[in-house]
């Protein structure tokens, strides 16, 4: 009885100490108002730890000692979002603000309407996910319909509850939210301090410093980042019924997040651009970095009344701040040679200090974005970052009395391989494709990607390993990998190593569009992939193919029937290609080009669909053969019209286009194909 006696007593006192260490968890991280020591604070989290320790059936998920990083992870493995995590619908004029007040207040007819506005944060956007108030998910936005589960990064951030609080009001039994994960100012600058003092790369901003401390497939990383999350919407909850965004916040902080002090509520229009204003000003006194304001109707029930596009909802808008602009010189013009073969000036500037940010380098594009603003090397010019994180040259600085430099030329050869360098339009291109060392490493990234062959652990890191190790001097020799080449690279250990042996083997059966899409051919994407595929059916068919057959392929113009047949005849990607096909590559049939009983038709979806994803409809229209769009014209055959169609049905009805329900969508689909 001693012993039940104990562990009751351990049970009740470790309900104690968790207790009150979230407590001051919600002082420290979110209220940055702590009421005791650090010291006093440690000897309550180590008495906490030893009755776990003691009584390891006393451990809960969302203690808060369950903070400490857990084992690095082989990779990231996907999850779709409870709600879409769409982009915004953006400007940096006052003008683009009030056509969206009008666009806003023509939707919704006559009436009050209010506004909350909040600092447009810069840094990585995060979907929290909670279940009976526990924290159960995190991912990345992707593509805003699937992310990256990062839930073991996201456990390390002092800021993310790992039980959610319910002073005032209970916790939803379930709640997705969106928030950003940022490094704050001070924090990015010390911690660039130690990596120099490590003899590490420093990050060029704060933006890049959360997004790369938040991928870590080691928490144990990022753990050592000092992040912090912001909450800033409720994107599903059960259970919860707030009636608008200032009610949502109220909510958010009151079981236990951060929210913005610097969030406003009950605004009129004119009171947003004004804000605006005032936040640009100070923004630079802030703790963190913004890059605007976002304008939010209040009203929950306006908002769904107004739905979204395909891309952004219609009650938001991101009023942008204008890009920081600074002066410097153009010491040298060098030319890049990209992934595609494309070639790229760029100018290298003298170091200067642009928003924060250090700047010593900036595209000029193209050839005749150089020729159209006349830079030469000598040359001061008007540096900008475009959305505060692009760096580029925005015009010449004219100096009186100053003799410039030679105008700049284009090399005729690509400056790495000395093959003879061709134009399309603006664009110089290497074609040389896959035996052109200076594209090695994109195409490698681009050839194990997820659209091509899938090869699940091989990130640029490792990429990067590989080349300095010179155990991949082409694409083909990633087939021939062992599990011994790959134990000698640093952070690489026997099963790190044999499970990215296998998912090599593994992507060695692939099917045709996503071999073609996995070659890096320039304008070609998956789309186009799929079309090339389906069209001739096979790899000897579509290397035998003329520039004519391949322009007379359904969605192939001049310009890509040009550029595909230039890549194909090259006697490098030739080369390749056997390479590949020696070392175990296998073509197999795939649905992709297999069935054709959408062929020829064009499909538009607007709206939302109930029985699938939109971006699922849209794969499954490509797999029966046929093509989607995401604009109606009179070249489209269907509108498919789900919930909220939009825009696309009223374009579909003038233009007499034909307009499916989704019921009759679904009764269109062959037998077996869903």
């Amino acid at each position: 009885m001693a012993g039940k006696k104990s562990l009751e007593a351990a049970r009740r006192r470790a309900a104690e100490l968790r207790e009150t260490i979230r407590h001051h968890d919600h002082l420290y991280y979110i209220l940055d108002r702590p009421e005791i020591s650090d010291a006093q604070y440690d000897k309550l989290y180590r008495e906490l730890r030893a009755l776990e320790e003691e009584y390891p059936e006393l451990i809960t998920p969302d203690s808060p000692t369950q903070r400490v990083a857990g084992e690095p992870r082989p990779g990231f493995s996907e999850v779709e979002h409870l709600a879409p995590m769409l982009s915004l619908d953006s400007g940096d004029d006052e003008e683009d603000v009030r056509r969206f007040e009008a666009r806003l207040r023509a939707a919704l007819g006559d009436g009050a309407v209010e506004y909350v506005v909040e600092p447009k944060l810069d840094g990585l956007s995060i979907e929290l996910v909670y279940e009976e108030g526990s924290l159960v998910r995190a991912a990345t936005r992707g593509d805003g319909r699937v992310g990256e589960d990062v839930t073991a990064n996201a456990r390390t951030i002092g800021s993310v509850p790992l039980k959610l609080r319910g002073a005032e009001r209970e916790p939803p039994r379930l709640l997705a939210l969106r928030g950003e994960a940022i490094m704050l100012i001070d924090e990015f600058e010390r911690l660039n301090a130690r990596l120099t003092q490590e003899d590490k790369p420093v990050f060029a901003n704060p933006r890049n410093a959360a997004a790369g401390s938040m991928r870590q497939l080691d928490p144990s990383v990022t753990v050592q980042r000092p992040l912090v999350l912001y909450a800033y919407e409720v994107m599903a909850a059960e259970g919860l019924a707030p009636a608008t965004q200032a009610e949502a916040l109220d909510a958010l902080r009151d079981w236990g997040f951060r929210v913005s002090a610097e969030t406003r509520t009950g605004l009129q229009i004119a009171d947003a651009i004004e804000l605006h204003h005032e936040l640009e000003r100070r923004r630079d006194d802030l703790d963190y970095e913004i890059d605007g304001v976002v304008i939010k109707l209040n009203d929950l029930a306006a908002r769904e009344r107004l739905g979204a596009t395909a891309h952004h909802p219609r009650w938001a808008f991101a009023y942008k701040f204008e890009p920081r602009r600074e002066i410097s010189e153009i010491l040298d013009i060098v030319v890049q040679v990209g992934r595609t073969g494309k070639l790229t000036p760029v100018a290298m500037l003298r170091p200067v200090d642009v928003g924060g940010v250090t700047v010593s380098r900036a595209s000029l594009h193209n050839r005749e974005e150089v020729e159209r603003k006349d830079v030469r090397v000598g040359d001061k010019v008007r540096i900008q970052r475009a959305g505060d994180v692009i760096p580029q040259v925005l015009e010449r600085v004219d100096g009186p009395g100053k003799r410039r430099g030679p105008k700049f030329r284009m090399p005729r050869r690509c400056p790495v391989c000395g093959t003879p360098v061709i134009t399309h339009g603006p664009l110089d291109f290497c074609t040389n494709g896959l035996a052109c060392l200076a594209q090695l490493k994109g195409r490698i990234q681009h050839f194990a990607s997820r659209d091509a062959l899938d090869i699940r652990g091989l990130g640029e890191r490792t990429v990067v390993q590989l080349l300095e190790a010179k155990l991949a001097a082409s694409v083909a020799d990633l087939l021939s990998l062992r599990e011994d080449d790959l134990v000698e690279l640093e952070g690489f250990a026997e099963l790190s190593a044999r499970n990215l042996v296998e998912a090599i083997d593994e992507a060695k059966e692939v099917t045709l569009d996503r071999f073609l899409y996995a070659l890096g051919i320039p304008e070609v994407g998956t789309q186009t992939a799929r079309d090339l595929a389906r069209h001739f059916g096979s790899l000897d068919a579509v290397l035998a193919a003329t520039r004519e057959q391949l322009e007379a392929v359904p969605g192939i113009g001049p310009k890509v029937a040009e550029a595909v047949s230039e890549f194909l005849a090259s006697p490098g990607t030739r080369e390749i290609i056997g390479e590949l096909m020696k070392r175990g590559l296998t073509l197999v049939e795939g649905e992709a080009f297999a069935a054709a009983d959408f062929a020829g038709l064009t499909f538009v979806f607007s709206g939302g669909l109930e029985s699938m994803s939109r971006s699922d409809a849209q794969e499954l229209v490509r797999s029966l053969g046929g093509r989607t769009s995401s604009s109606v014209s009179a070249k489209t055959d269907y509108v498919v019209a789900g919930k909220d169609p939009g825009s696309k049905f009223e374009k579909a009805k003038e233009l007499g286009v034909t307009i499916l329900s989704e019921a009759d969508f679904l009764k269109m689909l062959p037998r077996g194909s869903r």
